[in-house]
């Protein structure tokens, strides 16, 4: 079964990709110029779409996965890539929830460095396994993007030098994009039956 046959993940998806897509072309163009301002909204935005929509989605999907094992996984294989799913929904909302509260109260970023270390291994982590054996090509490519957005963060974030923050700026864009193709294809495929590479 796809991840991205369930119905929370599309709420998850949007989430993100918005949070990237508002996130990316600042941190690529360096505009708007960085204010207090700025911070209130950057903060606000990264706090309720990308932070409140994965949590949501991740509690989703635990639930799913407790109470509801055989709707959920229904052939009852003792490998569910929803286990992947479930951890990085609930840990990247709950890390949003701490980006944009920090980014709302102007605190020091570079401390955000260290944090991305965690995140490249949980980015990693969710390539390995959607992409062992072709479990789910698509979002296994989520998660290589995951993996470049931190990559290019750990430095971002500890030296503040220009080409990270634009190289972390692109990547968020990319895979906002591509975040935004995910929830597209998982609501066409539940809500009009139309069979998208998912």
């Amino acid at each position: 079964m796809s991840v991205v046959s369930l119905a929370p993940v599309a709420l998850g998806f949007f989430g993100l990709g918005t949070g990237y897509l508002i996130y990316g072309p600042f941190e690529l163009l360096g505009k708007p110029e960085k204010s207090e301002r700025l911070n209130l909204s950057l903060g606000q935005w990264g706090i309720w779409m990308p932070g409140f929509l994965q949590l949501i989605t991740g509690v989703l999907l635990w639930l799913g996965l407790t109470l509801f094992p055989t709707v959920f996984n229904p052939t009852g294989a003792a490998f569910d890539p929803l286990y992947m799913a479930a951890l990085a929904f609930t840990a990247y909302g709950v890390h949003w929830f701490a980006l944009g509260y920090n980014r709302y109260k102007g605190a020091d970023m570079r401390i955000d460095g260290y944090m991305a270390i965690a995140f490249l291994w949980i980015s990693i982590t969710g390539a390995f396994v959607f992409l062992h054996n072709g479990i789910d090509v698509p979002v296994g490519i989520l998660f290589v993007l995951l993996s470049f957005v931190y990559l290019f963060d750990i430095p971002a974030s500890l030296t503040e030098k220009k080409m990270f923050i634009q190289g972390k700026g692109f990547f968020h864009i990319v895979t906002g994009i591509w975040l935004m193709y995910l929830m597209f294809a998982a609501v066409a495929n539940l809500a009009l039956g139309i069979g998208l590479w998912v």
